[in-house]
């Protein structure tokens, strides 16, 4: 009865506190995102709506990663000041051991993990998705404003344009290059002495062309080369039908796709170590929830330690920094081969499956 009581107590302070770190934690990474976001009003003419829609979007692709830090930042504040106040010395002295004291936080790791896997398998890769098609929508309702005198854009609807000159109210350019690799095996170069950009005014961002005259098309393929002289040619850049089956990104499919893409034949092996590395990242994150508040009891049921309330927020930091420093270290090498993906995605969860071994020890004694 006792244990149950305490349940109850330990979990109602612990999830209201878990709800305020995931808007506190996407809060601050929106804001790092202000920047690009206001870009899109301003130079975009997007409308605030929709850059709303963006932040929604991108707040779900950030849920897996924010629910372990949330769930330090929970546990160890709450623990922190159960111990800070003489609760847990109370808890013990009443009868309840260690493990029924570390139970809640076991509890809500757990439900908090399944969760993150749910999200990252399915509700996390379409929040991205949609992301992918508003910012690439956003980004071609003014085409012109991104091209730079000069300056070589990589990017520009899967292109890579230069202009020598531009006039971006009046969409044109002068002395224009355009390598376009979409079909890989028989990649273009074109080459005009004038370019004009050309949108249905009724479907910003689909429809848009480039009207180019008195150039040339270079056709390289098996060895072979082929020019095209042209006076017109209008290249068209974006279409509602290339918009509806633009590839998605590994981020952006669900946990099915990346296993049913895995099976495909003659599949490359840098394709391959993408697919598996997103797969193995998924999942680890998922577990991270557990160990993450597994160490965030071990520090904060530490008898007699006044200042852990008020640390726990560098600490929580801390730990967050080096997770995640091990986590993009160890998915690049993944990515690369360096490393299998499964050793390498489940690094830093063995490292802190130490960490958490090490802390609930101390809590023990």
């Amino acid at each position: 009865m006792r244990a149950r009581l305490m349940l109850r107590y330990v979990l109602g302070e612990m999830i209201p506190t878990f709800f305020i770190g995931v808007f506190v934690f996407v809060f601050i990474l929106l804001m790092f995102q202000a920047l690009r976001l206001t870009e899109f009003v301003l130079i975009h003419g997007v409308k605030v709506s929709t850059v709303g829609l963006m932040m929604a979007y991108m707040s779900m692709s950030f849920l897996p990663v924010l629910f372990p830090m949330s769930l330090l930042f929970t546990v160890l504040l709450t623990y922190g000041r159960l111990s800070s106040d003489s609760e847990i010395v109370a808890f013990r002295a009443i009868g309840l051991n260690m493990s029924s004291i570390i139970f809640p936080a076991i509890v809500l790791s757990a439900l908090i993990g399944l969760l993150s896997l749910q999200t990252s398998f399915h509700i996390a890769p379409w929040g991205n998705r949609q992301f992918e098609l508003l910012v690439s929508k956003a980004g071609s309702t003014k085409p012109g404003v991104a091209l730079k005198e000069g300056t070589f854009l990589e990017g520009f609807f899967d292109l890579v344009v230069y202009a020598n000159k531009v006039d971006s109210k009046a969409g044109r350019l002068k002395q224009v290059f355009i390598y376009d690799e979409r079909n890989v095996k028989n990649p273009l170069t074109i080459i005009a002495q004038e370019g004009r950009l050309v949108q249905d005014p009724h479907k910003p961002g689909l429809s848009a062309s480039l009207q180019l005259i008195n150039g040339s098309v270079h056709r390289t393929a098996e060895g072979s080369h082929t020019k095209i002289d042209f006076a017109t040619y209008d290249f068209f850049l974006s279409s509602p039908a290339t918009e509806n089956i633009k590839n998605k990104s590994t981020k952006s499919m669900t946990i099915d796709e990346l296993q049913d893409k895995l099976t495909v034949p003659g599949l490359q092996t840098e394709e391959r170590l993408k697919l598996e590395t997103e797969i193995h990242v998924r999942t680890a994150i998922a577990f991270a929830c557990i160990l993450f508040a597994l160490i965030g009891v071990g520090l904060g049921t530490v008898t007699n330690r006044r200042n852990v309330k008020s640390g726990g927020t560098v600490v929580c930091l801390a730990l967050i920094i080096t997770y995640y420093i091990i986590y993009v270290a160890s998915e690049g090498a993944a990515r690369k081969g360096q490393l299998p993906p499964w050793i390498a995605m489940w690094l830093a969860n063995a490292l802190f499956s130490v960490a958490a071994a090490w802390s609930l020890r101390r809590a023990w004694r």
